[in-house]
């Protein structure tokens, strides 16, 4: 086991050429990120966790009540034992050939199995209430993460530097070579070390609600996208990259909150609010993501941190992580477009197929037998979306 983790944590992989790990041991006079700090993220994931049903229950759910959202689901499909069987075991969208079997089994025309299993996938889909307690938990947290990041990061410089090579305050805002200067041997504050355990235990809180929460069309992407996140902030507080790793945190929660606040909207069904939120949030998020990210961060991980610091092992993988970040925020970016342009066309903003998409959720689920699978009505009474953004006129749900 010995041999195991002393070959984990190299030197020669984890730090710069001639820095140990003994040169950022803590001392009286400076405190440098040690990988044990982290252990805290996962009772912190826990009580994260536990907040939020809190907040869900006594919070959220109150102020949807208030601005009539209701808790009703979808209509029951009638019980029946052969057809559940089908459903649970077998398919949940049977074929031409399946159906006109199950008729003739059940003396049942074909047009009652097709409403049944829409209705009984109907029943899988989560209520509006349920969906607006769930962004306004998100809205909160991301609001709240996200002021916490731009007032620690624009801060000014409050106290003296510990010592000849180190600099307090948050210089590398304004000035991303601060993020190299005498690195690694940066002092950890305590403002920074707060900023990475909280966005890393919610993180760790989002890895395991995923599998509880309501289920998405793109529940791979988010997956990956969740572990993704959880390596870089390890990552990049373990080899003391913290100082361009906030940078990376407050860049991307920028325009979470915004969609959050669109996705409310939309289950309250204030429509112009909604689309004027969701018209800033792709604003920003294609701002600060196709354009501040790679101008401004990746510029000073791959070109400034070379010429100052220089290349080495976990150098390479933390870039590699942040192009990968990169590459999803590119895929993101393409499909808020692809909304935006069915908006102009249609004078709306419409389907979202950038995430938040349930993935029971189907256009024909929440039509009567004979209509046309892609009107515009939907379930729970949402006309149009069924969670991630936008309804009725602006839908943005799949």
């Amino acid at each position: 086991m010995a041999g195991i983790l002393a070959w984990f944590w190299n030197e020669r992989f984890w730090l710069p050429h001639n820095v140990t790990w003994a040169d950022l041991k803590n001392t009286e006079e400076a405190t440098f990120p040690q990988a044990e700090d982290l252990y805290l993220a996962f009772p912190l994931a826990f009580c994260i966790f536990m907040v939020r049903l809190i907040f869900e229950r006594f919070v959220a759910k109150p102020c949807a009540i208030a601005l009539n959202i209701q808790a009703n689901g979808p209509q029951i499909a009638q019980p029946n034992a052969i057809l559940e069987k089908v459903f649970t075991a077998i398919t949940k969208h049977p074929d031409e050939k399946r159906l006109e079997g199950l008729s003739k089994q059940l003396d049942w025309d074909v047009r009652s199995i097709q409403r049944w299993f829409r209705q009984r996938r109907n029943q899988e889909k989560p209520s509006t209430l349920t969906r607006f307690c769930e962004s306004m938990w998100r809205f909160s947290f991301y609001l709240y993460v996200f002021t916490y990041g731009v007032r620690f990061l624009k801060k000014e410089l409050k106290r003296k530097p510990l010592n000849s090579m180190s600099l307090g305050g948050t210089p590398w805002l304004w000035n991303t070579k601060h993020c190299w200067y005498n690195y690694p041997y940066q002092p950890l504050t305590t403002d920074l070390y707060y900023y990475y355990i909280v966005e890393l235990s919610f993180y760790w809180s989002l890895m395991f609600s995923q599998f509880t929460d309501i289920k998405r069309k793109d529940f791979g992407i988010m997956f990956l996208h969740h572990i993704v996140s959880i390596f870089l902030i390890t990552f990049s507080y373990v080899n003391n990259m913290a100082r361009v790793g906030t940078l990376v945190l407050c860049l991307h929660d920028s325009a979470d909150a915004l969609l959050e606040a669109a996705k409310m909207a939309n289950y309250a069904k204030f429509q112009k609010m909604c689309d004027l939120l969701f018209v800033m949030f792709a604003m920003v998020f294609i701002i600060t993501r196709l354009g501040i990210f790679p101008i401004w961060v990746l510029n000073t991980t791959l070109f400034e941190s070379w010429e100052i610091v220089g290349p080495y092992p976990s150098w390479w993988v933390f870039n590699l992580l942040l192009l990968l970040i990169q590459g999803l925020n590119c895929f993101w970016s393409y499909l808020i477009v692809k909304i935006a342009c069915k908006a102009v066309s249609k004078g709306k903003v419409s389907k979202d197929d950038r995430s938040d998409i349930e993935s029971s959720s189907d256009e024909e689920d929440s039509e009567p037998p004979g209509k046309n699978l892609h009107s515009a009505t939907t379930t729970n009474g949402t006309s149009g979306t069924n969670g991630y953004l936008l309804t009725g006129p602006c839908s943005m749900d799949d």
